[in-house]
């Protein structure tokens, strides 16, 4: 390049849409979706866009989030040497989390009327725990609403993409040994899972919304912003 080049213009932040900037404070919202569905470039995406509109959110992730929530997480993502976890300590240590992210982080933030976002919260247990590993679907909610203190988010995005698709990008040929315990469950629960969020969605479609995640990067955030503008805006 010449010294007197122009240097190429920096990309800009994707933009909210003022109307959509407005709505989020005291917001709580939840990204979800199976493994390999492309929640967390969307998220990561998302939380680039707000704080460029100045509406920078509280970010969250289950589990874990907090001290005692990241202990527990290791707990549960990583691989058991000896001993297979019982599917309702499972369940309970995911809630264990959450209950503490709740009281600690999210409850907090909201109360200050600040724009929570959170990376999962109780629908992946109902999708994981449930759909895939067949917990009952009542306990999940009891347990969900003594761990929350019946908190509930005001949206839910749920990335939808075929198994085969979330499949090839979770290829463990492609990323080594990186599959936590739960993306190293196998087809046939991955494909519960999808079906339980899918669900999820036909049941409580005023919360739970669906943006399909088998599209290319840009479609997808277009459509979920198109999808937030819709529900909170």
């Amino acid at each position: 390049m010449t010294p007197n080049a122009e240097k190429p213009a920096a990309a800009r932040p994707d933009d909210l849409p003022p109307e959509l900037a407005r709505a989020l404070p005291g917001k709580f919202v939840v990204f979800e979706g199976p493994d390999g569905s492309g929640k967390s470039t969307q998220l990561a995406r998302f939380v680039r866009a707000c704080q460029h509109a100045g509406v920078p959110p509280v970010e969250v992730r289950e589990p874990g989030g907090t001290e005692v929530g990241e202990r527990i997480r290791r707990a549960l993502l990583d691989h058991l040497d000896r001993e297979e976890m019982a599917l309702r300590c499972e369940m309970l240590l995911y809630m264990a989390s959450r209950a503490q992210l709740v009281e600690q982080t999210i409850r907090p933030s909201l109360t200050a009327n600040k724009f929570v976002l959170a990376d999962r919260f109780v629908s992946s247990t109902l999708a994981y725990q449930g759909a895939g590993g067949g917990l009952p679907e009542d306990q999940i909610l009891d347990a969900a609403r003594i761990a929350t203190g019946n908190l509930e988010p005001d949206a839910v995005v749920i990335f939808d993409v075929d198994e085969r698709t979330a499949a090839q990008r979770l290829n463990p040929l492609l990323r080594g040994d990186n599959l936590d315990r739960m993306e190293s469950k196998g087809a046939e629960f991955q494909r519960r899972v999808r079906q339980g969020y899918l669900d999820q969605i036909a049941r409580w479609p005023d919360t739970h919304l669906c943006v399909d995640g088998s599209q290319d990067e840009d479609a997808v955030f277009s459509d979920l912003i198109a999808t937030l503008v819709g529900a909170l805006a």
